[in-house]
């Protein structure tokens, strides 16, 4: 399998331990109003500060990631997640919990920055958000089906939060220490499609603050409107994340063979009516319809905003910011929705949240069905080694070598050295110290050697006078 469709399961993870505080927001914050002094509407402000947290690391980091490396920034967050929810889930004093719920957000917000950069850099960035809105939606599940079988703490859950980072942990080692170097060059350049981005991150606000709202007193519907108990309430967030699941699989089997206006603006149109449905429950099976039916389409409509904002920008700028809204929309949403079941009752802030939610509609399509024209991908340039050929010396042969000093000599040199035999204590036969060994030996005359010339003669010349005495030798 190529390294293109290779699953990263440690950015799955990191998705998961980043959404997790949001996901059990209900229990958390019904927790804290049950376990410590608090009020519902001191209890869900908490919630909000901590949500509000995880949104501003989103903004204060959304161009810095290559800067600091997802490697170290996603261990970092993580680390910040372990000692923040851990300080808030041991202690029983209001000014570390806060504390902690504040440091731990920021942590959260710090590893879903991260993962939300690196989903955007991936070929397919939408079944890499399914898979990881699919674990997030299932581990949660699980704790609503376990946290009520270990006590009434307020501790249970934020502490299942720290637990969750602690085991993402070892998994950042299988992320790049740093961004390739494209991505660091590109991330100077302006954010493209900026109206659009910008509408886009304005409505995801108002979209998150409504979803909260409703979500943040889901816990407080069931237990005092509906009149059902704790285990009764987190059996049906059980079961609606276990539809969110099969929601999820079924966004990414689909995939973007609908496009993403229509399952943007129909889920969230269908969206608006489960929360009215859910906030006016007064018994078991309209409050499990309505929770149930709203599990199932958030996560698909989310899939496919996340996606949407990711086809904006390769570089994860604008997935990070939508994300940071949407974050900043969730951490609103608890307090909002306690102030408005507290003023209007719980059926009359359905009514207002459906509504703004049709409003907001509008504007989510038109981002949606706007084409992008194909981005301009910088391909790295690899510098190729030069590879240093050693110089290979080739012997010259002695015959050869005799030849090239032979072609130098010219006819010069041959009259000196016929003078120099002639003045030689053997000049009248320059041969007779020679062994006699059968061979018969030519003589030469003199005569036949060109007389001395000046030193400008030239080989060719050489030659010719050599030829002219070897045709005089074959003579005699």
């Amino acid at each position: 399998m190529s390294a293109r469709t290779t699953t990263p399961w440690p950015l799955v993870a990191l998705f998961t331990a980043g959404y997790l505080a949001a996901y059990l927001l209900p229990t958390t914050v019904g927790r804290l109003d049950a376990g410590l002094p608090l009020s519902a509407t001191q209890a869900g402000a908490i919630g909000s500060v901590l949500l509000l947290s995880s949104a501003s690391a989103g903004f204060l980091l959304a161009s810095r990631v290559d800067r600091f490396g997802p490697r170290r920034l996603a261990r970092a967050g993580l680390l910040l997640a372990v000692v923040g929810y851990g300080t808030a889930a041991l202690s029983t004093a209001l000014p570390l919990v806060v504390a902690g719920a504040v440091l731990g957000g920021f942590g959260s917000g710090t590893a879903t920055t991260v993962a939300a950069t690196g989903i955007a850099g991936r070929r397919d960035p939408h079944r890499v958000t399914t898979l990881g809105l699919l674990g997030v939606s299932a581990l949660a599940g699980a704790l609503y089906l376990t946290i009520p079988q270990l006590g009434p703490s307020h501790g249970v859950p934020l502490a299942a939060i720290a637990v969750t980072a602690l085991l993402v942990l070892p998994l950042t080692g299988r992320l790049p220490a740093r961004a390739p170097a494209t991505q660091t060059v590109r991330s100077a350049g302006p954010l493209p499609y900026r109206r659009s981005g910008l509408l886009l991150a304005a409505a995801m606000l108002f979209w998150s603050l409504a979803q909260n709202s409703l979500w943040g007193v889901s816990g407080r519907i069931g237990l005092t409107q509906a009149g059902l108990g704790e285990v009764t309430v987190g059996a049906v967030f059980a079961v609606g994340l276990g539809a969110g699941l099969l929601g999820v699989v079924c966004a990414g089997a689909l995939g973007p063979r609908l496009g993403r206006a229509l399952p943007i603006g129909l889920g969230t149109v269908l969206i608006a009516g489960c929360i009215a449905l859910s906030a006016a429950a007064s018994d078991l099976t309209s409050f499990a319809t309505g929770e149930i039916a709203w599990n199932t389409l958030y996560p698909v409509v989310l899939s496919y905003v996340i996606g949407l904002a990711a086809s904006m920008d390769q570089r994860g700028r604008w997935a990070v910011l939508v994300g940071s809204a949407s974050s900043l929309g969730t951490a609103c949403g608890p307090l909002a929705g306690s102030l408005l079941s507290a003023w209007a009752g719980y059926p009359a802030m359905g009514l207002v949240l459906a509504a703004g939610l049709l409003l907001i509609t509008v504007p989510m399509t038109l981002v949606a069905r706007r084409p992008r024209r194909s981005q301009v991908v910088e391909i790295p340039v690899v510098e190729i080694p030069v590879v240093e050929i050693p110089v290979v010396e080739i012997p010259v042969p002695e015959t050869a070598a005799m030849e090239i000093a032979a072609a130098r000599v010219t006819r010069a040199d041959v009259a000196d050295m016929a003078d120099l035999l002639a003045e030689g204590p053997c000049a009248e036969d320059p041969f007779t110290r020679l062994p006699d060994v059968g061979i018969p030996v030519a003589e030469i005359p003199l005569d036949a050697v060109p007389a001395r010339r000046e030193a400008g003669g030239t080989a060719g010349a050489w030659h010719a006078g050599a030829a002219t005495a070897a045709s005089g030798a074959e003579g005699v």
